[in-house]
């Protein structure tokens, strides 16, 4: 019997597939085309742990499985190359970014090849290059020119670990994203792109894409369109002193008009104070000179908090009055104005007409300051007088609201509206969550930004024939609070493009998102000179037909992806503006119920289970020990499983071909067939074979990659039962279509294993030339069904049942079903709920 030398076989297959260039795809022809795409990753100081192969190894698997369909697979692979994680840890190491980057990049090429993916290397792309990063600018220049791109001071999100801004898309929890450190609120001078002009496009394109549902809520929820009303308060003239800061003015009788939005119009009546947001523009301006120190320390105090924290429902009310009062627009009542940090600037107008009766947090404020409540919504047998206890945010009836007593408070909102517009004091309007993207960063390790500052043009473009702008090397990059670049006078000091005169580069370079947003394209066209991707390349092989990835991005990289799509879409270079069709997650690989970081120092390295069990094992271990889109904590038992099943379908192949029993792995009697038996047996195997097949396919699909292959082991199954101790080999051709469809359904898990089997078969070519086995629902078992196993909820595997069959009997197979005692080892079974002909969930 010949070994299965893992090692030998792979680095054969290899060698065979770096000769033929089996992995390069022919982009000339669109016929049946499949962009497969995987997020690239960062060449950080990370590298590649197991966590990523549960992204790049099923990814293949997909890809291969297309290709197997008679699709023209195009899988590229690039660099993520610029941005934070890869120059904190070059700092870290004493390295300049740009040697580590490249350094790391040479090795997780190694480990890409060692997971032997059908990647297409020759489209490669790295974003810290200049080639690739004068497109980044080019881009800029775009969105400058369109009115897309603008600079201006802002309070924005400052992480003081990173010393840099933030988009509000990279803090979370109040938190930097990659440092963890607590983000303040700084007013800095910074270039955005206008997003929010895409806000409803952005919404709208949800309904056209194939993406996972809990991903299209969290960017919903992230634009957050709300439709209500802007209303204009006036703040009388005895509460101003001095003129107002831009973009306020006073009136002809030194009053000042301020809009706030709100949702609910049906409330004015119920206004009983006005609250700022601390920064607003104006919070200085109406401060009265006795309220001026309170009024600082409060903001001081403000600052040190992230908006998130501010928005938190439970947290104690804090504020501070301005001394200053407005106008209510309905009834005239003059009310307080506060500032209070459960208002956020990046909502509405930064300002809060607060209705402590129908709101929860006004009600909670109003009552830590000892502010009116006054009741105006009513719900069902509740009188206008009656004490409130919380704040009533139900439908109801108006009250204590004037001409519009009596009436159901959403027609009475809407008639508030009407008149408050024909009166100049209001209109409907619409607000978003949603806010521009700010792109500069205060940081060494990124794209330069193409603009120049001149004291007599302003800020002026760098021209297009000039791209790149180069990063040029500086002997301390070190961030400081502000740029590296602007310590360099030899890259800062230019000269201006429109006068001649001096001018200084625009120091600060561009968010790695950027980079990120248009990476796809590149990949397509990589030596194109003139354009970051030509229009016919574009119109074939776009949108990316399946892209995978983390969840994580749901609301930074998946939103600003789709945004410059569209851009680019209305500049006439895209026939599409939506770039990627369908989106799958990945779950995440745990390591002692945790993500893997090497912080955490649960870093699980694939390199010590390569050398063990080599990458076949490994990808399918990655595909069948997990749900794909779950993810788990990594076992290692699980992989001796695996390598197992491996081994034993070797010896099958190598048995067939040599025409001997596998009887050394099943029991059996050794007799001989009777007709009748092998007529029995036959049936089954068919019936087992089309089940594999349709099961195998579907759930491949799907991304199902834990149950499609339970399915190859049932069929491995069938083939040992139906060889018994009987030596059927090749001649017989039940069994050969059987090993055919078998080593065609297992190579994109196994790739080397499938060519090897495929080579000693018989088979003529690659494996990955053939096609795909199809199934005839005729001979599939009738008087069977698949029923789903669960585990708390979740499902984890999938069986073939008698249709109508016991509860018990179901219970009894589910909890010795495939990979399910595994996953209950160590776990008390506390209840098992069998619903007949459809589920068992077993609960842990």
């Amino acid at each position: 019997m010949a070994e299965y030398d893992f090692s030998q076989l792979e680095q054969k297959w290899r060698r065979r597939w770096q000769q033929r260039d089996a992995h390069r795809t022919d982009l000339s022809d669109s016929t049946e085309k499949c962009y497969c795409l995987v997020m690239f990753p960062y060449p950080s100081g990370e590298k590649l742990h197991l966590g990523h192969w549960m992204n790049y190894a099923p990814a293949d698997a997909w890809a291969r499985f297309q290709k197997l369909r008679g699709r023209n697979v195009f899988l590229p692979i690039g660099f993520d190359s610029f941005g934070l994680p890869a120059e904190n840890f070059a700092i870290k190491m004493g390295a300049h970014p740009r040697e580590h980057t490249e350094e790391n990049c040479r090795f997780i090429r190694e480990q890409f090849e060692a997971l032997s993916g059908m990647y297409d290397w020759s489209s490669n792309l790295a974003t810290h290059r200049p080639e690739y990063y004068r497109w980044n600018q080019w881009l800029f220049l775009q969105l400058y020119k369109s009115d897309l791109a603008y600079r201006a001071e802002m309070p924005v999100n400052w992480c003081p670990s990173c010393q840099t801004v933030l988009a509000n898309e990279q803090v979370t929890e109040g938190e930097c994203e990659r440092c963890k450190s607590l983000v303040e609120r700084q007013n800095r001078t910074q270039w955005c792109f206008r997003i929010t002009r895409y806000a409803d496009r952005l919404l709208e394109g949800l309904e056209r894409i194939d993406w996972p549902l809990e991903t299209k809520k969290k960017q919903t929820a992230w634009i957050g369109r709300s439709e209500g009303a802007e209303v204009v308060f006036e703040i009388p003239t005895a509460s101003l002193d001095g003129e107002p800061p831009p973009p306020y003015s006073a009136r002809d009788d030194g009053s000042l008009e301020l809009p706030v939005f709100t949702t609910r119009p049906d409330t004015l009546f119920g206004v009983t104070y006005m609250v700022l947001a601390p920064e607003h523009p104006l919070v200085p301006f109406l401060t009265t000179a006795e309220n001026q120190a309170a009024v600082q320390q409060y903001l001081r105090q403000a600052s040190t908090l992230s908006e998130v924290d501010r928005a938190r429902e439970a947290r104690e009310k804090t504020g501070v009055a301005t001394g200053a009062t407005a106008i209510n627009p309905v009834n005239g009542e003059q009310i307080p104005i506060w500032v209070a940090d459960y208002v956020l600037s990046s909502y509405g107008t930064g300002a809060v007409m607060a209705v402590p009766a129908h709101d929860s947090r006004d009600f909670a404020f109003a009552r830590a300051f000892d502010l009116p409540v006054r009741r105006v919504i009513l719900g069902e047998g509740v009188a206008a007088g009656d004490p409130l206890t919380e704040a009533y945010v139900d439908p109801g009836t108006m009250a204590n609201s004037g001409a519009y007593d009596g009436l159901d408070n959403q027609n009475g909102g809407r008639h508030i509206v009407e008149d408050l517009a024909a009166g100049g004091r209001g209109k409907a309007t619409i607000q978003y969550r949603l806010r521009d993207w700010l792109v500069s960063r205060q940081r060494y390790w990124g794209a330069p930004i193409p603009i120049v500052h001149c004291a007599s043009c302003g800020s002026v473009p760098v021209a297009e024939e000039q791209l790149p702008v180069l990063l040029p090397d500086v002997v301390d990059y070190k961030p400081r609070g502000k740029s590296p670049l602007a310590g360099s006078d030899a890259y800062i000091n230019t000269e201006c493009p429109r006068c001649g005169g001096p001018a200084q580069r625009d120091a600060d370079t561009m968010d790695t998102f950027v980079c990120s947003s248009w990476y796809f394209l590149r990949y397509l066209d990589p030596e194109n000179d003139e354009l970051p991707i030509g229009r016919e390349i574009a119109e074939r092989w776009l949108p990316v037909d399946q892209y995978i990835g983390g969840a994580d991005h749901a609301c930074g990289h998946l939103i600003f992806s789709r945004f410059i799509t569209k851009v680019l879409f209305d500049l006439g270079h895209l026939s599409v503006d939506e770039p990627f069709q369908r989106l799958v997650h990945q779950g995440m690989v745990l390591s002692g119920g945790e993500k893997m970081s090497k912080s955490k120092g649960n870093v699980v390295n694939p390199e010590i289970y390569l050398e063990r069990f080599g990458s076949d094992v490994l990808r399918t271990y990655i595909m069948f020990g997990f749900a794909f889109t779950e993810g788990g904590d990594w076992v290692d038992e699980g992989i001796e499983g695996v390598a197992k099943y491996l081994h034993r379908v070797w010896r099958l192949f190598d048995c067939a071909v040599a025409g001997r029993s596998p009887a050394g792995d099943i029991k059996g009697d050794g007799e001989a067939l009777t007709d009748a038996d092998a007529q029995a047996r036959g049936g089954e195997l068919r019936a087992i074979l089309h089940n594999s097949i349709k099961g195998c396919t579907l759930d491949s699909e799907r991304f199902q990659f834990n149950t499609a292959i339970s399915r190859l082991m049932e069929l491995t199954n069938g083939l040992h039962a139906y060889a018994g101790r009987n030596a059927v080999g090749l001649d017989d051709p039940l069994y050969r279509e059987s090993l055919e469809a078998l080593v065609l359904m297992i190579a994109p898990f196994a790739p080397h294993l499938g060519e090897e089997l495929w080579e000693r078969f018989g088979g003529g070519g690659s494996v990955f030339a053939q096609s795909w086995p199809t199934w005839d629902e005729a001979l599939l078992i009738r008087a069977q069904i698949t029923v789903v196993i669960q585990i708390n909820g979740k499902i984890r595997d999938k069986m073939e049942a008698a249709k109508d069959e016991a509860r018990e009997t179901l219970q009894e197979q589910a909890l010795a079903h495939g990979r399910i005692p595994e996953l209950l080892a160590g776990q008390e079974v506390r209840k098992v709920i069998v619903v007949p002909n459809k589920l068992v969930n077993i609960v842990v």
